[in-house]
């Protein structure tokens, strides 16, 4: 039944996305085509609603990218500046982040991006998904939060955090930074924490049960070890030489260096297996499964397997891949909100640029090198 379920409502999504890609490939061949514009489609340019208070300013610095391509086809220029809606905020960003989501809707590669991005060109030109900032004016119907508010959120659908202003919708993911955080350390604290706590739980992962994380150094997989070690359970991270020692200091039980040992001989079995950076896949993983584990990747798989593999599985007893399709919600925004405020998670940072080196940022990302987030501070 379960399968059923997931199946329908892979069905309407695919549908959802086909009808929009429809639409642009309508905008593409008749410019003047008017239509009605889904959720995700081109919005027209907003004038400023009545009671906005415009900035002196009209104009901001962002990243944009026109096409897409390698991290060379993003540059850094004016732009006008967003105006909020009635019932929207702006935001002065100070930090933002460069994550594999913005890579992957920055190149494209993954022809199916495009259904969210667009078809032929970038819909969403300025990308950066996460944020941290400070409220710089409201909407006039806009009432929960204040002017001059430390705020952090995520938001993969509009982006806009790669530039010195952004908008979005106050009952959109975004909230209060805690006293105790900083700018630099709320921005990352959404894109790979709620990536691995949706695997987690769609896993159904219990406290006193085992897993293993592979890839365990990147946003995902540090998120996923700090979160299963939250929830009670036995971790095992695999990681590389120079990060072992970090590995144990975020709470892992286990760590396997890849570099001198192999973990498919571990001799130890899981309940869950964890692959944050699609390396590793399930012929290879599924002997160290417990035997109704469960495996997931934050990957297709080689040739689309993994999906697959999650819609046949199911239906044998046994080893089971899933591959969840991840939720936005602000419920899940507020819980690891509480995490870094108590301390129980701390997202993990590698670097930091500039706005103005953004390039060199997407290219460190890309390189499979960073450790945790990469930082862009926009201002200061």
């Amino acid at each position: 039944m379960h399968s059923c379920v997931k199946s329908v409502r892979l069905t309407k999504w695919v549908f959802f996305k086909l009808e929009n890609c429809r639409l642009q490939l309508i905008l593409h061949l008749y410019p003047s085509y008017e239509f009605t514009p889904l959720p995700y489609s081109r919005q027209p340019l907003r004038q400023p609603s009545p009671g906005f208070h415009t900035p002196e300013s009209t104009t901001m610095k962002a990243a944009v990218h026109t096409r897409y391509g390698p991290p060379e086809v993003v540059q850094v220029k004016e732009i006008p500046m967003p105006i909020p809606g009635p019932k929207e905020i702006l935001v002065r960003v100070y930090t933002a982040t460069v994550n594999r989501t913005d890579c992957g809707f920055r190149s494209a590669e993954y022809f199916i991006s495009r259904f969210w991005s667009g078809l032929f060109k970038p819909r969403q030109q300025t990308l950066g998904c996460e944020f941290a900032g400070v409220v710089e004016a409201l909407g006039p119907e806009a009432s929960q939060f204040a002017i001059g508010d430390r705020v952090f959120g995520y938001n993969d659908i509009r982006f806009g955090a790669h530039a010195e202003y952004l908008c979005l919708g106050e009952d959109e993911l975004i909230a209060t930074i805690p006293d105790n955080l900083s700018f630099d350390e709320a921005a990352p604290i959404m894109e790979g924490a709620h990536y691995a706590l949706h695997n987690i739980r769609e896993a159904g992962v219990k406290a006193g049960q085992t897993a293993m994380v592979y890839g365990a150094t990147g946003a995902i997989g540090s998120a996923a070890v700090q979160l299963l070690k939250h929830f009670g359970v036995h971790v095992t991270a695999v990681c590389n030489t120079q990060n072992v020692a970090l590995m144990r200091q975020l709470g892992a039980d286990v760590v396997i260096d890849y570099q001198t040992q192999d973990y498919t001989r571990s001799g130890q079995t899981y309940h869950f297996i964890f692959d944050a950076v699609g390396k590793s896949s399930f012929t290879i993983c599924k002997p160290l499964l417990k035997e109704k584990g469960i495996y997931v990747s934050t990957e297709l798989g080689k040739g689309g397997s993994n999906v697959f593999l999650a819609l046949i599985t199911p239906w044998f007893k046994g080893r089971k891949v899933i591959f969840p399709m991840p939720q936005n919600n602000l419920e899940d925004l507020l819980f690891l909100r509480g995490l870094a405020a108590k301390g129980a998670f701390q997202p993990l940072i590698d670097r930091t640029y500039p706005l103005d080196e953004i390039v060199e940022a997407y290219r460190y990302v890309e390189s499979g090198q960073k450790v945790g987030n990469v930082l862009v501070r926009v201002l200061g």
